[in-house]
């Protein structure tokens, strides 16, 4: 394991830093090195691209109406600005189950995709895995493959789900 870091898999966002990966001086080199943010660009990209106006042409993501979430509050159903930008921030916290819980943005998704409510417990999450498997898979349905995808995010939900805290 590296001391610099790098951006990885996820990107940072309104949910936080994202993911990284750490490399050594030598690998940042060798990364660098064969780096060309120009790569597949013509002469006129390059030139535009290098331009010192460039980019401001454009709204960015902190100055767009959405913030690059999602629409823009009611600004009118609110006395206090903060509170629209506050409302829309707890929409997006982790949701609390009845037995206080936090379920995060990642772990609702996977329920949604297995059919599940907020509450479920561990042997509905089983048995719903079980049914879904039995319903996508090619040598239960007559080899029809064209579940593969579905097949696949089911798996993946059934194991971001069975290692969450909110089934331990």
């Amino acid at each position: 394991m590296g001391e610099f870091r790098a951006p990885g898999a996820r990107a940072s966002g309104f949910d936080g830093p994202g993911d990284y990966r750490w490399f050594c001086l030598d690998h940042v080199r060798e990364f660098n090195a064969k780096y060309d943010a120009f790569a597949g660009m013509t002469a006129e990209e390059i030139w535009q691209a290098q331009s010192p106006i460039a980019g401001w042409d454009r709204e960015t993501r902190a100055f767009r109406p959405t913030a690059g979430i999602d629409s823009a509050p009611r600004w009118a159903d609110f006395a206090d600005p903060l509170e629209a930008i506050s409302g829309r921030a707890r929409s997006r916290m982790p949701k609390q189950r009845k037995d206080g819980r936090a379920v995060t943005g990642e772990e609702r998704e996977a329920l949604t995709t297995l059919g599940l409510e907020i509450d479920a417990e561990r042997r509905d999450l089983r048995s719903r895995y079980s049914e879904l498997v039995r319903q996508y898979h090619p040598d239960r349905n007559g080899g029809d493959r064209s579940f593969e995808t579905r097949l696949q995010r089911v798996v993946e939900a059934y194991q971001l789900l069975r290692k969450s805290s909110v089934f331990a």
